[in-house]
């Protein structure tokens, strides 16, 4: 199979950080782990991310980590919430106030997350 690229993940919980790294090797890309305290982080290769896909608690009171993101990679951000179902409104909304490609709500399956992706990287 040919590899997609990278994506970058930061991830805490160790479940859904092991179904990423499954789902997305399976689909063809290089999964990149990261704890938060970490970035900016190199990618193995030494380019940028295609995308950088990290969990926030909420994603309104996410602004400097998106931010210090953007600043560090230029790459499109998918933000990962399991807060968001909870009234935070469109996450298409949402996602254009934060300046991230989009927001998609946990829990996901695959296949949600893999259009996340691809509409992610179809973005920039």
């Amino acid at each position: 199979m040919q590899q997609k690229g990278h994506i970058l993940v930061v991830e805490p919980d160790d479940l859904i950080l092991g179904l990423l790294e499954r789902w997305l090797g399976e689909a063809g890309y290089t999964v990149v782990v990261e704890a938060l305290s970490n970035l900016p982080a190199a990618v193995d290769d030494g380019g940028r991310p295609q995308l950088v896909i990290i969990d926030v608690p909420t994603p309104r009171s996410a602004g400097k980590t998106i931010e210090s993101l953007q600043e560090a990679y230029a790459s499109p951000i998918l933000l990962l919430s399991a807060r968001f179902r909870r009234g935070l409104g469109s996450s298409s909304d949402v996602a254009r106030e934060l300046g991230v490609a989009q927001i998609l709500p946990k829990p996901f399956t695959r296949g949600e997350l893999l259009a996340a992706v691809a509409a992610s990287i179809d973005a920039q």
